[in-house]
């Protein structure tokens, strides 16, 4: 999963990424809520992980302004020095979904992120392979599946249509494509997830007959709309398998 971490005290900062990443996430640093909030508005993350005593933006004004941007469904916990229970509750009833007090016990942490990434992503849990339209996905084999016909997509392709169909509705941001499919931060603009994407397209014959669409999203990136959007969701098709790490060590 892909995180954004905004702490203003730099030594903190560096500890939440350093637990964030040997649980296998990507994380991106912030030590100013101004520019966390602005960055949302053309990034897209999984999970933000804020200090409620930031610099410029904090508290419940940061709340609001990134929960404006980013909307209602990204999980948001706050991780602070400030152990008043007057900004739990403010945080809390304000839209957080979870509230920690430092110093940081690093197997807590990482605990509560689990449970907020399974509740806000249950399409991306342990199942061995899922099923959505007429595709399936074999998540041990790494294979997809169009009306029981194997596709031949090379390795890359196969994480950048788990990533697609993995957040039915969700726009991708390229920054985000890239880090999740190529396992590295873009630093400048390329062409290469626009050819991926295209021949992605091509090879799992994406479109209305299939009840699908992948569509580019104006100055941001891509997403993929389900034509029938009563049947969004995944379904498991075989039992799930015990929690842990992805193959990649990367959600």
């Amino acid at each position: 999963m892909r995180i954004a971490v905004l702490q203003r005290d730099p030594v903190m900062r560096q500890s939440i990424q350093r637990v964030l990443m040997s649980a296998g996430h990507f994380c991106t640093a912030y030590d100013d809520g101004l520019d966390i909030s602005r960055a949302l508005a053309h990034s897209t993350m999984d999970l933000l992980v804020l200090d409620w005593q930031s610099t410029r933006l904090a508290g419940a004004e940061l709340l609001g302004s990134v929960r404006r941007v980013a909307g209602e469904q990204l999980p948001i916990m706050f991780v602070s020095r400030d152990r008043s229970e007057a900004s739990m509750v403010r945080a809390l009833a304000g839209g957080a979904d979870d509230y920690l007090t430092l110093p940081l016990r690093a197997a807590e942490f990482r605990a509560r992120v689990a449970a907020l990434l399974r509740r806000a992503y249950p399409e991306r849990g342990t199942m061995a392979s899922f099923e959505i339209g007429p595709y399936r996905f074999d998540r041990i084999r790494k294979v997809a599946m169009l009306r029981g016909k194997r596709m031949p997509l090379s390795g890359t392709q196969y994480r950048l249509a788990m990533l697609f169909f993995s957040n039915v509705g969700r726009v991708m941001s390229r920054d985000h494509i890239f880090t999740m499919v190529w396992g590295r931060e873009l630093v400048e603009f390329t062409r290469t997830i626009d050819t991926h994407v295209s021949r992605l397209r091509l090879l799992l014959e994406i479109g209305p007959r299939n009840g699908f669409l992948l569509r580019p999203v104006y100055k941001s990136g891509y997403r993929l709309l389900r034509l029938d959007e009563d049947a969004a969701m995944p379904r498991s098709s075989e039992p799930e398998m015990p929690a842990g790490r992805s193959a990649r060590g990367l959600c």
